[in-house]
């Protein structure tokens, strides 16, 4: 038995869809939190040149989801037809974005009518799947508007079927906004889910949405992760320093990096915040344990996970006003006090020696400090 599965049977054996997807968080681009409904074949294109000349596909950015307001209309016999203006032929824009080397997604909703009172899947589920497999798509977000109050839990496992008998892989996302705890049934049925309304490019709804998704990380792991929505980082709506924060978060929570900004424009402060690879690196950890809160303490949190080569990646957290010294004592991310360990600054780039017991840091208003805490073996110490 391998030392992950071993790991991963200790920190809570979640049960998960087993259709080979979402081993890791996904990671990729999505429409809706720059642009709304106005997206458009040019647009999409334009987005996957922009995700590959910037390096972003890189870094793990491979999916381009367009988000609602692509679909037009439906034929007699039921099939969905995009918008003819918009998106003229889906199945050209898909082999454009795979010819880029990326994925491809589109949205729909588990109702009669999308968010933005487009056509929805509910009763074409099985028409809506094998049209989506023939045009090539490799994504689905699937929301929950205009859903006759029927109740998730029977309308979602009917998307996730016929998406599983189109044979082909389709990640399958989840929007139900948290409404049903759909953590707690979700892992069978899809590969993320939305533990949450929807972000806003703002300090407390950024941090609300983090908390929010905390109360579930015990039922997320490999093949289905908690969702607390896209990131918003490069918008404009917050701080660096809070940017900076939002990323730290996302990966320690194992939420999907789905950046929601405009690419093609991209500042280059948002940038070096997406594609810091020790970060994303935490995100994508095999081992795939929620990070969750182990300490508070007034206007300062302690959030950890362990990681699959035996370390812990460690989020000091300042919500505070006022700059704040944290300190996480070996004790507050499992670890012995009397325990010697590497400690590895993430956003500096930077090994910051041996430490015992504990790290503290001087954290700004709003800011985090990240670490990968390694242990030191005996021998190691005496070289």
């Amino acid at each position: 038995m391998s030392a992950i599965l071993i790991l991963s049977l200790l920190f809570g054996g979640v049960l998960s869809l087993n259709n080979g997807l979402g081993r890791t968080p996904q990671m990729g681009w999505n429409s809706w939190n720059h642009f709304k409904c106005n997206v458009s074949d040019q647009l999409i294109r334009a987005t996957a040149d922009a995700i590959v000349s910037k390096g972003l596909d890189k870094h793990g950015y491979v999916y381009v989801n367009i988000d609602d307001c692509w679909a037009g209309s439906r034929a007699s016999d039921g099939t969905i037809i995009p918008d003819p203006k918009a998106f003229p032929d889906m199945t050209a824009l898909a082999s454009y974005v795979h010819s880029k080397g990326l994925k491809f997604g589109l949205y729909s909703d588990a109702g009669e009518k999308t968010c933005a009172g487009r056509p929805g899947s509910l009763n074409h589920e099985v028409s809506d799947a094998n049209t989506y497999a023939k045009w090539g798509v490799d994504y689905l977000k699937y929301d929950n508007c205009n859903n006759d109050s029927i109740n998730p839990e029977i309308r979602y496992p009917v998307m996730r079927n016929a998406l599983n008998k189109t044979g082909r892989p389709i990640f399958y996302s989840m929007c139900e906004w948290g409404q049903d705890n759909p953590a707690t049934w979700a892992p069978t049925v899809g590969n993320s889910w939305r533990t949450t309304g929807d972000i806003g490019d703002n300090w407390n709804s950024m941090i609300g949405k983090a908390d929010a998704n905390n109360e579930w990380w015990k039922y997320a792991g490999p093949g289905g992760w908690n969702d607390p929505d896209m990131l918003e980082i490069g918008n404009g709506g917050m701080s660096i320093t809070e940017y900076e924060t939002h990323f730290s978060l996302w990966a320690i929570m194992k939420a999907p990096l789905l950046i929601g900004c405009d690419v093609r424009s991209i500042n280059s402060e948002a940038l070096r915040i997406l594609t810091n690879d020790e970060i994303i690196s935490i995100s994508q950890d095999k081992l795939g344990v929620q990070g969750n809160k182990t300490k508070t303490s007034g206007s300062t949190e302690i959030w950890a996970c362990p990681l699959a080569d035996g370390s812990k990646a460690v989020v000091l957290l300042n919500r505070g006003t006022q700059m704040a010294t944290i300190t996480a004592e070996w004790s507050d991310i499992g670890l012995n006090n009397t325990m010697t360990a590497a400690v590895r600054d993430l956003w500096a780039h930077k090994d910051l020696g041996t430490m015992v017991g504990r790290v503290s840091a001087s954290v700004p208003s709003h800011g985090v400090a990240m670490y990968r805490i390694s242990l030191v073996m005996p021998q190691e110490r005496q070289i």
